[in-house]
């Protein structure tokens, strides 16, 4: 046998997580939940490693451990929600310091960019994530770090971010990458160069549709500090029992993203033969699609008709979920833009559950028969 350590691997990491956590006190199996925002100190100057809760608590400590570790980090952090997580990693930026994003992100993403443009004067560059002499020639003296998502919200288009990542280290920029919707089941940013990556911990790793959170993992040592410091600061935080039941949901990510992932390859061949359906837009991995209604179905009677899937914004839990971008999570996109990057009133984006596929298939085609004009 081999005399190298052995290293678990994440189906183990994930289902023990919390385990053991509690040996010396009781041996409990599920994870202790700490609500106290105040720790008592033994003496001047002692303290047990818990002060007050907007620094640490220990469920949160628990539960950083283990997102660190997904993501093949040295430090995690568990926010208040998936924006609380991105507002945190541009805290590091100042004022007339330049970052490039892909030109497909989440529409809350382009939101915030907007009123850091507005309010906070720094100054951002799109780029579409394949052309890598345009990405040097976007790189000015004042850029700081290159933002990515990838696959993209809602058009699903991939990013090399291995090659990114040597772009932006040539150029002394970090690389943020947003791996909200493959996890590090799929994809690991951090192994392929990403400096920082970003997670809605309310999607995928919650599951359920019922926390909202965000996470954040790092391995540089100064990045680490500058957060540290600017959350403890700030106080996005996320609650104790909210970081019980991420803890408690993460047991399950790799079962449910397997289910997920086969369900929606079997709806991206349904589609891709549906009469209904002009294109589908599918990275190949993952259970996230989106795919365009053809011009003689109507999308409002479409959705009136869903039976199993739900009309409604989010994704990543185990109900299946159907939602109009251009309507909804794009809405404050300049028109303009969101039609060249192909978010049209007809752009319909699903994230696929863990119902049983024939339903999911049957769902959408008796609302397809439906809707027919």
């Amino acid at each position: 046998m081999s005399k190298e350590p052995w290293q678990q691997q994440i189906e183990t990491i994930l289902a023990q997580a919390g385990n053991r956590s509690d040996d010396q006190q009781t041996g409990a199996i599920a994870a202790p939940l700490y609500f106290s925002t105040a720790f008592r100190h033994q003496g001047l100057g002692q303290s047990t490693g818990y002060d007050y809760s907007r620094v640490q608590t220990p469920t949160r400590a628990l539960l950083e451990s283990v997102l660190a570790t997904m993501e093949h980090a040295e430090h995690g952090y568990a926010l208040s929600s998936g924006m609380a997580a991105i507002q945190l990693v541009f805290s590091q930026f100042k004022s007339g310091e330049h970052i490039i994003t892909s030109d497909d992100l989440y529409g809350g993403s382009f939101r915030y960019f907007d009123q850091l443009t507005a309010n906070y004067h720094l100054e951002f560059s799109q780029w579409a994530g394949q052309d890598y002499k345009q990405l040097d020639q976007l790189i000015q003296p004042n850029t700081k770090a290159i933002w990515l998502e990838t696959p993209s919200n809602p058009t699903m288009k991939s990013i090399d971010i291995a090659q990114t990542a040597a772009i932006a280290h040539k150029h002394g920029l970090q690389l943020i990458v947003d791996n909200t919707f493959y996890t590090p089941i799929l994809q690991q940013p951090l192994l392929l160069g990403a400096d920082v990556v970003v997670h809605s911990a309310t999607k995928y790793m919650a599951g359920h549709n019922d926390i909202l959170a965000g996470a954040i993992m790092v391995n540089d040592a100064a990045i680490a500090e500058q957060l540290t410091f600017n959350l403890v600061t700030t106080g996005a935080v996320l609650d104790p029992f909210s970081c019980w039941l991420l803890l408690r949901s993460l047991k399950t990510l790799p079962l449910r993203l397997q289910q997920q992932q086969a369900n929606a390859q079997v709806l991206v061949a349904a589609l891709e033969k549906s009469a209904a359906v002009t294109k589908v837009l599918y990275p190949g991995k993952g259970a996230m699609i989106s795919f365009y209604l053809a011009d003689t179905y109507s999308v409002a009677e479409f959705l009136q008709q869903l039976k199993v899937i739900s009309f409604a914004e989010s994704l990543g839990g185990v109900e299946s979920l159907l939602t109009v971008p251009d309507e909804q999570t794009h809405h404050d996109m300049p028109v303009a833009q969101r039609r060249a990057l192909g978010i049209t009133p007809n752009l319909l984006r699903l994230s696929v559950g863990i119902e049983n596929s024939v339903d999911l298939q049957h769902d959408l085609a008796q609302a397809f028969a439906a809707s027919k004009i």
